[in-house]
């Protein structure tokens, strides 16, 4: 079955949407935060406490599968879902970013043939091409797969961008082509940096290939600034169907989540709640806090007074300050309860605010308190 997107209401003061997203294991609300799982695993926590925390789509990550275990290894044992016993959604990304990201020292040519770079594991030389990409995501038999597209950095130039897009566009229709999987829907990606005319070029020429929902890519790399990110949704949006998913990818911070749904968007992912989580942090609403910090040495309430996660029903500061401090496994997981449930509930409650046309309030009310600063290192 296709990925089918149902609006059912706009907030009237801005373009944040209450929506469904229909796939092959269910029903789900919009807007909605997915858990990142790069290796078939959303790191540390089980399919159980996931479900516990209201995941309803999560991630696979291409690039990684494809190199350890295989995906022909995934497609023996039946598919990801099965690989990994998880009965809802599974969105895989493309393995774009990765090649360009954690390619080994960084060393890649970007031919139109697809990018040749060495395993960030072994040095080995390997080539991914759009075809290839699609291929792999066909055989792990995820609901969503991507699109392949090149992902320059935020320090590119308006030419390079340009070129790039035009790349991506060709790569896009590629991979199109040979996209076999009947049950998987593909979703297209949009990029052009924080210029206006390439996000409006990308979009308009991606709309017309009529990919099964769309995203805005390129907001996430390293460098770019919050007014990029932002202008390169709002570039975007109006470019894309109503009736389809608009999904901005690899953005977990809240109030980027919250700037995100005001303009439009429908799911976000990011590996940040599980990331900051190994190190000691949690998200609350007066911003991000740091267990290394002493003042939490003999704190009993929990991470978050009203947070309704395992975690916050469980256990106190003091506990998992000890945890974090002795370097015990438990404290991350925790700790990544946590901060996916708080984002995943950040969502549920925009939901309600859109339904209530006060999502534009809910943002005011949200950041009188929310300190962004991040605090990690402090050991104070």
């Amino acid at each position: 079955m296709k990925i089918k997107y149902e609006l059912l209401k706009q907030d009237k003061n801005c373009k944040a949407r209450y929506g469904k997203i229909h796939t092959n294991y269910g029903i789900y609300e919009t807007p909605m935060f997915m858990p990142v799982g790069t290796r078939a695993t959303v790191k540390s926590l089980t399919k159980e406490e996931l479900i516990q925390a209201g995941s309803g789509i999560i991630l696979a990550n291409t690039y990684h599968l494809w190199l350890r275990p295989g995906e022909d290894v995934i497609a023996k044992c039946g598919g990801l879902h099965k690989f990994m016993n998880y009965d809802r959604p599974i969105l895989t990304d493309s393995g774009g970013f990765q090649v360009f990201s954690l390619a080994k020292n960084k060393e890649k040519d970007i031919t139109e043939e697809g990018v040749i770079f060495k395993s960030h594991i072994d040095g080995k030389k390997l080539l991914l091409t759009p075809e290839k990409s699609i291929e792999i995501q066909n055989k792990l038999d995820s609901d969503i797969a991507m699109s392949f597209d090149e992902c320059p950095p935020a320090s590119a130039s308006y030419e390079y961008l340009k070129n790039s897009v035009e790349r991506t566009l060709r790569w896009a229709k590629r991979g199109k082509m040979v996209h076999s999987n009947e049950r998987q829907s593909l979703f297209g990606i949009i990029q052009g940096g924080a210029y206006e005319d390439l996000r409006k070029l990308s979009a308009i020429e991606t709309v017309k290939m009529d990919f099964d929902g769309y995203s805005i890519g390129g907001v996430a790399n390293d460098g770019e600034s919050k007014e990029d990110m932002y202008k390169a949704i709002d570039y975007s949006i109006p470019y894309i169907p109503e009736d389809k998913v608009r999904y901005l990818m690899g953005v977990g911070e809240p109030i980027d989540i919250i700037e995100g749904v005001i303009r439009g968007i429908d799911i976000f992912d990011c590996v940040l709640p599980t990331r900051i989580a190994r190190h000691g942090q949690a998200f609350t609403r007066k911003g991000k806090i740091n267990f290394h910090n002493a003042r939490f040495k003999e704190d009993l309430t929990p991470v978050e007074e009203g947070c309704d996660c395992y975690t916050c029903k469980n256990y106190s500061k003091a506990y998992i300050r000890h945890l974090i401090t002795t370097d015990e496994m438990l404290g991350g997981r925790l700790l990544s309860i946590h901060n996916i449930r708080f984002l995943i509930r950040l969502t549920e409650e925009l939901r309600e605010a859109i339904k209530e046309d006060r999502v534009l309030q809910y943002k005011n009310e949200f950041l009188k308190n929310y300190n962004n600063k991040n605090s990690v290192g402090d050991n104070s």
